[in-house]
C-alpha cells in the first residue's frame, strides 16, 4: 500500500477508535510494524494534524488536517448522530461501516466543546425488533438501484408461492421490521413492493432501464398505495 494512503487509513482509525488509540492496535490495523506506526505519526504531525498522545500510552486526534471544520448547532449535531446512529442499528454490515465511518469524520471536524458532546451525546438508538435475515447481499440491490440496473429475483410471497421475476428496482425503504425494495415488476408490468428477506436468489441481467427510475418512483410515490406481492 503507498504511503500517502496508508496515512489516510491511519487517520481514519483514529477518527473511529476509542481513543487514546495504541500504537499496537495501529499497527494490528493497518498491518505494519509499530515502528511504522510511530514514523507516520510523526509524517501527519508534520503535516498539520494534532495528535496528541505519546509511546506507551496512545494517541489522539484533536485536530484533523483533511477535513473542515463543521459549523454544527448541538440540536443539528444531536439530529446527525442519531441517523447516522440509527443506520448502524438498522443497516447491513456495509452500510453500518459506512455510517460508522462518516460519523467519524464529522465528529473529527467539530469544534473541540461540541466534538465532547457527540461523543457522549444525549440520544441514543435502541433496536427493540429484530429484521428478519436476509440470504442476499442488499450492496447488489442498492447499486442496482444507483445504476438503474434490472434484476432477476426468485421470489417467495405470503402464500409461499415461489415466482422468478425481472424487476426494475427503484428504492429500499427501511420498515421498523423488515426491508422494503420498491420496485417495477417486469412480469406484472406494474409496481410492486418485495421484502428483501423473501428473495431468495438474486442475480443481475445486464440489463439497463435508465432514466427511467426517478420517473418511477416519483409515480410510485404518489399513488400512496405500495402493492405487495
Amino acid at each position: 500500500m503507498p504511503r500517502s494512503d496508508r496515512l489516510l487509513q491511519l487517520l481514519q482509525h483514529l477518527r473511529t477508535e476509542r481513543p487514546p488509540v495504541t500504537a499496537a492496535r495501529l499497527a494490528d490495523l493497518t498491518g505494519v510494524s509499530e515502528r511504522s506506526v510511530y514514523r507516520d505519526m510523526a509524517a501527519l504531525r508534520a503535516l498539520g494534524a494534532r495528535i496528541e498522545g505519546q509511546a506507551g500510552y496512545g494517541f489522539t486526534l484533536e485536530e484533523d488536517i483533511v477535513l473542515p471544520p463543521q459549523m454544527l448547532g448541538r440540536l443539528e449535531m444531536e439530529a446527525v448522530i442519531l441517523g447516522l446512529s440509527t443506520v448502524q442499528a438498522e443497516g447491513d454490515p456495509s452500510l453500518a461501516r459506512a455510517a460508522r465511518d462518516a460519523l467519524a469524520k464529522i465528529t473529527a471536524t467539530l469544534p473541540e466543546s461540541l466534538r465532547d458532546q457527540a461523543r457522549h451525546a444525549a440520544l441514543r438508538v435502541a433496536r427493540v425488533h429484530s429484521k428478519p435475515a436476509v440470504a442476499i447481499d442488499p450492496q447488489i440491490v442498492r447499486r442496482a438501484v444507483w445504476e438503474e440496473q434490472a434484476l432477476d429475483v426468485v421470489y417467495v410471497d405470503d402464500a409461499g408461492t415461489e415466482t422468478s421475476r425481472r424487476i426494475w428496482p427503484l428504492s429500499v425503504v427501511f420498515f421498523e421490521r423488515a426491508l422494503i425494495l420498491l420496485a417495477f415488476c417486469r412480469l406484472r408490468e406494474d409496481f410492486r413492493s418485495f421484502r428483501l428477506d423473501r428473495i431468495r436468489t438474486l442475480s443481475e441481467p445486464g440489463v439497463g432501464f435508465r432514466p427511467r427510475r426517478v420517473p418511477l418512483l416519483r409515480e410510485f410515490l404518489a399513488s400512496r398505495e405500495w402493492p405487495t406481492c
